[in-house]
């Protein structure tokens, strides 16, 4: 009776035993699978909202003046992703310290904003792409002492590079054209227009 309680207890720690190094086996087989995860795993579909600085220099049709200065705004959009493709609309509204003075006239763009369609290629967290739309914005002319403003529409078209650092957080760099049609104004007695190169660097929220 002895030796069978004896045996019992053996055969009990056996199965502890094993039941533990078979438990600390199926650990070691899950862990690699939850670390590496696949390198396509990020996303760039949904809304996003950011804001962006960069630098603005042009040049204003039938005037010498060709105004220059830093910018910063901000912008929101929505991505839709089929694969590797990124498509998406983007809008901005920017404040802008662009101006030039050419005796006697001074002409500046106060603020502009653009509303431009994205598509792209994603390398995983790197999203190349390509931009157009509407843009919109005043040109500003003062000389002796008078001012005249017209706000106008036009065009933009661009490109740039967006890198996500973190589920929801991205970097972007970016470069716009922008051509604001015409208008006549008194104090030149001719039609002038504004066109201007615009760099930016950005950071967007995803949701």
């Amino acid at each position: 009776m002895k030796g069978l309680v004896v045996g019992a207890a053996a055969l009990v720690a056996a199965g502890w035993t094993a039941s533990a190094e078979a438990a600390d086996l199926s650990y070691g087989q899950r862990a690699p699978y939850t670390v590496n995860q696949p390198l396509n795993a990020y996303s760039w579909a949904g809304p996003y909202l950011g804001g962006n600085i960069g630098y603005e220099w042009g040049s204003v049709d039938n005037n010498p003046s060709k105004p220059s200065g830093f910018v910063g705004g901000v912008q929101a959009g929505y991505n839709f992703q089929n694969g590797p493709w990124v498509f998406g609309v983007e809008g901005d509204i920017q404040a802008a310290g662009a101006d030039d003075t050419f005796a006697p006239w001074k002409f500046s763009n106060p603020w502009f904003g653009t509303l431009r369609g994205r598509a792209g290629y994603a390398f995983s967290n790197v999203l190349f792409y390509g931009t157009a739309g509407l843009a919109f914005g005043e040109l500003r002319g003062q000389t002796f002492g008078w001012t005249e403003s017209h706000t106008t529409a036009g065009w933009t078209i661009g490109a740039g590079a967006e890198v996500g650092l973190a589920p929801n957080w991205s970097v972007k760099l970016e470069y716009l054209y922008i051509d604001l049609s015409t208008s006549q104004f008194a104090i030149t007695g001719v039609s002038n227009g504004y066109s201007a190169n615009v760099v930016r660097a950005g950071v967007n929220y995803h949701f």
